[in-house]
C-alpha cells in the first residue's frame, strides 16, 4: 500500500467533503422527530409484547395467583 503525503491526503479529504450533501436544518429536525416517534412506537410495542408473554408464562407455570 502506497503511503500518501499528508498535504495530498488533506486535499483529498477536502475534495471528498465537498461532495457530501449536507441536510438542511429542517431536514435534520424532521428526521429527529421521526426517530423519536419510531423509538416511542417500538417501546410501546415491546411493552405490550412483554406483557402478553409474561401473562402467558404466568398462566403456564401457575404463578398468576
Amino acid at each position: 500500500m502506497a503511503k500518501t503525503n499528508p498535504a495530498v491526503f488533506m486535499r483529498q479529504v477536502r475534495q471528498e467533503v465537498s461532495k457530501v450533501t449536507w441536510p438542511t436544518r429542517k431536514e435534520t429536525g424532521i428526521t429527529t422527530v421521526m426517530v423519536f416517534v419510531m423509538v416511542t412506537l417500538a417501546a410501546i410495542f415491546f411493552l405490550i409484547v412483554d406483557q402478553i408473554i409474561s401473562f402467558g408464562v404466568q398462566q403456564i407455570l401457575g404463578l398468576g395467583g
